[in-house]
């Protein structure tokens, strides 16, 4: 495999303590330096606080690595010349020994290799809006459907289609489990008014249930929908109005394929005067305390097992 798995993570999968792992997009395109690179830093901070070993993940010099060094965390934010990566860029990355930002698609692959369930990211791309005509759906969708990682987020990216993300999802089998709420978050809202079939109040229940789904050889990823903390959720009138200008601008300049996002995150910060990159921070970190819970009763569940 091409891939490099930090020391501290193989020890941790080997004695089965719980490892969590962090894509690396957010640290080359979601935000400026330094503070990419302090965020990255602190999620990892938060994670270790709670007995987790926590793994970013990216691709240096074409080997894709579980488990950055805080120097690789540092240089990633840095570096201005990073390929965003997803699934079909993989091949030309490794064979041109590249670096590559992992986006959500990628960092589930590398997760799943190095045998890490947990992934905590921001939230998930999905089916765009206007995509009946426009056919762009984001290759999560088919990643959360084959490969067997549990991927903890605040929904759907709120610039998405969520109704028609969530039927995606259901379509190929994804269970997608609502923590402690009974609707789709939205991102930067915790509201969407969109229900969920599943709720689970617990990181024990969440637990359960990827057990019963790897027990039982089902295959594909586990989607927990972790809402974004009540303190930190923006106005969902004001977050619409905010999307639907950005959208409008990305038509008017024809931003397209894997820069629609990046473009729309960024104008939505431009914007609200940064206020929605405040809260894709705090979600961020909201979701690796979950995210560090559910591991660690996986690893209990575990070794009851044994």
């Amino acid at each position: 495999m091409n891939i490099r798995i930090n020391p501290e993570v193989v020890e941790a999968l080997a004695n089965n303590k719980p490892v969590v792992t962090l894509e690396s997009t957010i640290i080359s395109h979601g935000m400026p330096y330094p503070q990419n690179v302090q965020t990255a830093l602190h999620v990892e901070e938060i994670i270790r606080a709670n007995g987790v070993v926590p793994a970013t993940v990216g691709i240096i010099d074409g080997v894709g690595v579980v488990g950055m060094t805080a120097d690789e965390i540092e240089e990633f934010g840095k570096r201005g010349d990073i390929m965003k990566v997803s699934r079909r860029d993989l091949p030309i990355v490794f064979a041109r020994k590249l670096w590559g930002a992992t986006t959500v698609t990628p960092t589930m692959i590398l997760s799943a290799m190095a045998g890490v369930e947990v992934f905590v990211t921001g939230g998930i791309g999905g089916v765009h809006r206007g995509a009946p005509t426009s056919f762009d759906i984001s290759a999560d969708m088919q990643e959360l459907a084959n490969t067997n990682v549990t991927v903890v987020c605040a929904g759907a990216k709120a610039i998405l289609d969520l109704n028609l993300t969530l039927e995606y999802l259901e379509t190929f089998g994804v269970p997608v489990l609502g923590y402690q709420t009974d609707e789709l978050p939205a991102f930067y809202t915790r509201y969407s008014g969109i229900k969920l079939d599943y709720r689970v109040d617990s990181p024990k229940e969440a637990a359960e249930i990827i057990k019963a789904k790897r027990d039982n050889d089902l295959k594909g990823g586990v989607l927990i929908a972790n809402p974004i903390p009540e303190a930190d959720s923006l106005d969902p009138k004001i977050m619409n109005e905010a999307i639907d200008k950005a959208l409008a601008l990305a038509d008017k300049e024809g931003i397209k394929g894997k820069k629609i996002t990046p473009y729309l995150l960024a104008k939505i910060a431009e914007i609200t005067d940064a206020e929605s990159l405040e809260s894709n921070i705090k979600l961020v970190y909201n979701n690796a305390l979950v995210g560090s819970e559910i591991a660690k009763e996986l690893c209990a569940l575990n070794n009851k097992k044994q």
